[in-house]
Parts: structure tokens; C-alpha cells; sequence
């Protein structure tokens, strides 16, 4: 059973040479900072004069207000205007617009594989057209550009990426136990079982997220798929060249179950992983209801923005995920935010140019929450050690991968979804989850 016309060009045993991390908080605009020295960059004028572009994201509240520290640089340089319109359902809504002949000048998509669908469709500007891809293949790794290319031609550029190599803990709280940090998957079930011995509880879990709930469930089996069997196994399993029922992915799930479905370690149990929010999950490693929580390096902007007082690599930190199978240890999966153009513009084009650039995603990596896929930003501009650290973690992965749900898309990320959810419910019903899944996979993408 074999998904189509794929699109999927990550190499296997992928040695990055990027810097890479994701997501925020917050609530009230703020003025930019002014726009900070960075490596030379293509030329971003625009003929000023009242030109516009409108954008549309995903970023409400602090990412806003980052981003807006970003663009308003831009604005004062070319005399152009951003029109901004965020939405926490951008697919429904870009559809409507897209459907509706009236699509916005630049969206900024919560995954590629979106880019995909409006790129196969038409609909998307080839960036290769106007950008100069010389310095492109000089400020990003080939990964990232493969990501955002499609039959030949690129039509995205990967601006915010995300580490989901992650495992959070309280420093503090390890070294009052005497805990170690561990570095492989049977340390790691070692230690949730001492701390279980201890009176504790070792996981925080936590799936609730409206419409998606479910997802952090899914970067849990995605994690495990790449280190356990490796990037092969992966890219197949992605493509649907291997069925839902494979082996290899129902063993994940399996794993997987091994702390999400053991009695006493995770908070409140079940109901505890369907009733929290993802957010939310994240805090208790800080209130010490639990020890450890899994999700991407954008949790430290949850945890931040709740706990502003909090000291970053004491109070909180994160250790990599750990080794499964020696083979394919320090694997990684991740997410990126990708810009694409539907309406070709003389400001269109300097806007892209501007943020495909590193002087302006420097200006969000150093507000926090955020790390550049591009190489020209430097380790520095980072406000601290956790995000150094996540962003040198990619720089030195043996494998990278964007997370199997983005690049799914459509009904089979949703049936994903749905049926992580009831695995943590029935366990014993893993073969029928699986066969769903697959069932929807079949439906979508064809044998």
C-alpha cells in the first residue's frame, strides 16, 4: 500500500548542518527592538510607497508579538505594511480563501505538507523565481530546502523550526532525589520505576488540544519509530510504503505504552493524559506533581511565561531523547513553520527575501522561544543555555525528520490523532487502532 507522488526528500542518516528549535507565549504587542548586526543577506528594498502585504498565521499573543518584532524592520526600511490575520484553525480558514479567489499575499503554514497540497494545486509562487538560490544553499542546509520543494521548484522557506528531541525535568528537583538524568530508554524506565518506589510520580502526559487533541501523543510514536527503526523504516512508514499494521509501528505503540499505560506513572492516569492540556502538562514538572514531561523545545516559552522567575537550566531543563536502539541513537524529529506566496508583488518578494534572511530571524531567536533553521544565525543570539543547547542538539543529529503527523496531512494525521487517543484508553485494542488508521491511509492515498 503505497502512498503517491510522495514528496518526501529527507535523506536517511541525514547529518544536519543547520540550527534549528520552535514556539511562544505572551499577549500584548510590543515595540520591535531595533534590527541587530547579522551576516550579509540579499537585498530586501522595496519600492516604497504605501505597498502592502497581508500574512496569515498561526501566532496569537507572545509569537505575535516576536514576529512583529520581527517584520516592523521591514516595514520601516521599504515603507511597506504588514496586514497581519491570525488563526488557530489556518487550514480551515485558508481554504475558504483560497477556495474563494481570495487567498492572502503571504501565508506562513504550521507544516509542509499543507505547502504540498496548494503547491501540487497551483497555487503557490515559486520562490525559486525571485529569490537568489546561490545564498540560499549558503544560509540553509539542503534539508531545509528539500522541505520546502516540490517537483523540482521551491515554494516554501522553513522560517521556525522545532527540537522534539526533548524530555523536561526540574534540575532542582533531580538533584534533592539524587537522580540521574538518563541516557538510554531502559534507564529511563529505570528511573520512573525509583521514582514510582519514591512515592512520585515520574510523567506528566498530557494530550488535550481541541480539534488536534491527540497530537502530543503522536510526537511520542513518531520519536520512537526513528530510533527504534531507524530513518528507513521512517520515510517508508510516512510515504505508506509500509502498512499501519507493520511491525516496526506497532512495536512503537507498544513502547510507547510502556510509560503512558503503567499504572502510577503518569499523572492522574488516563484522565489525566485526555483532560490536560499540552500546555498545562508542562507545569508539573514545575509544581512537582511530576518529574519529567516529553514535547518540543517550545515548551521553555509555556514554562517561561508561567513561571517568569524562573532560572533556565536550574529550575527547568530539558535532556535528549534516549537511545532506544544504539544503531540510530540521536535521532530527531521536529516541526517548521514554512512561508509560502500566493500573490507575486513587488512587496511580496522583498518581504520573503527579508525573512528568509538571518538578520531577521536573529531578531526573534534572541526575544527567546524560537531557533533559525538558518545557518548565519549564530549560537549567541540565543537568550540562553537551553536553547543553545537545543539548537546545537540538531546541528549534531545523526538523523533528522519532520513529524510523521505534519507530513501525513489531512484525514490519516486526524485518524492519528484519534486513535492515539483511544490507545491510551485500550491498550488491547492496538490491532483494531492500528487497522483504522490504516484503513484511513488506504482511503487517502490509494494502494
Amino acid at each position: 500500500m503505497r502512498r503517491k507522488g510522495f514528496w518526501l526528500a529527507l535523506s536517511a542518516l541525514l547529518v544536519l548542518a543547520f540550527v534549528v528549535s520552535a514556539c511562544g507565549g505572551g499577549a500584548t504587542p510590543t515595540k520591535a527592538p531595533a534590527p541587530t548586526k547579522a551576516p550579509a543577506v540579499q537585498p530586501t528594498k522595496a519600492p516604497a510607497g504605501g505597498g502592502k502585504v497581508d500574512v496569515m498565521a498561526v501566532w496569537g499573543g507572545g509569537e505575535l508579538d516576536s514576529f512583529k518584532a520581527v517584520y516592523e524592520p521591514w516595514e520601516k526600511e521599504t515603507g511597506n505594511k504588514v496586514e497581519y490575520e491570525g488563526t488557530r484553525d489556518l487550514t480551515a480558514v485558508l481554504k475558504t480563501r483560497v477556495e474563494g479567489n481570495n487567498p492572502p499575499d503571504v501565508a506562513i503554514l504550521p507544516n509542509p505538507g499543507l505547502m504540498m497540497e496548494y503547491a501540487k494545486a497551483g497555487k503557490l509562487v515559486a520562490l525559486d523565481s525571485f529569490l537568489d538560490m546561490s545564498q540560499l544553499k549558503k544560509d540553509y542546509a539542503q534539508a531545509w530546502l528539500d522541505v520546502g520543494t516540490y517537483n523540482g521548484k521551491l515554494y516554501a522557506i522553513t522560517f521556525k523550526a522545532a527540537n522534539k528531541g526533548t524530555v523536561w525535568y526540574s534540575p532542582k528537583a533531580f538533584e534533592k532525589k539524587g537522580y540521574q538524568t538518563p541516557k538510554t530508554w531502559k534507564e529511563m524506565l529505570a528511573l520512573s520505576d525509583k521514582i514510582v518506589a519514591d512515592g512520585g510520580t515520574p510523567w506528566s502526559i498530557a494530550a488535550e488540544s481541541g480539534d488536534a487533541s491527540g497530537w502530543p501523543l503522536t510526537d511520542w510514536i513518531a520519536q520512537i519509530v526513528l530510533t527504534q527503526s531507524g530513518p528507513e523504516v521512517y520515510d517508508k512508514w510516512v510515504k505508506h510504503e509500509i502498512p499501519w499494521t507493520d511491525p516496526a509501528i506497532k512495536k512503537a505503540f507498544q513502547t510507547f505504552g510502556e510509560i503512558a499505560t503503567k499504572k502510577g506513572y503518569v499523572l492522574n492516569g488516563v484522565d489525566g493524559i485526555l483532560a490536560t492540556n499540552f500546555i498545562n502538562g508542562s507545569y508539573a514538572i514545575m509544581d512537582g506533581s511530576a518529574y519529567m514531561y516529553y514535547l518540543g523545545d517550545f515548551t521553555q516559552g509555556f514554562i517561561s511565561k508561567q513561571y517568569p522567575d524562573a532560572v533556565p537550566g536550574k529550575d527547568y531543563a530539558f535532556f535528549p531523547w534516549p537511545t532506544i536502539n544504539p544503531k540510530y541513537a540521536g535521532g530527531i524529529t521536529g516541526g517548521c513553520d514554512v512561508v509560502v506566496v500566493f500573490k507575486d508583488t513587488p512587496a511580496t518578494r522583498s518581504f520573503v527575501k527579508y525573512l528568509s534572511s538571518a538578520k531577521a530571524q536573529e531578531i526573534w531567536a534572541k526575544k527567546g522561544g524560537y531557533t533559525s533553521p538558518n545557518k548565519g544565525v549564530p549560537l549567541s543570539a540565543y537568550p540562553n543555555d537551553i536553547a543553545r543547547t537545543s539548537a546545537k542538539m540538531l546541528t549534531q543529529a545523526t538523523a533528522f525528520r519532520i513529524g510523521a503527523g505534519d507530513l501525513m496531512g489531512g484525514a490519516v494525521q486526524h485518524e492519528f490523532w484519534k486513535q492515539s487517543l483511544q490507545f491510551v484508553q485500550h491498550p488491547d485494542k492496538l490491532d483494531e487502532e492500528l487497522a483504522a488508521i490504516e484503513a484511513k491511509a488506504v482511503e487517502q492515498y490509494g494502494k
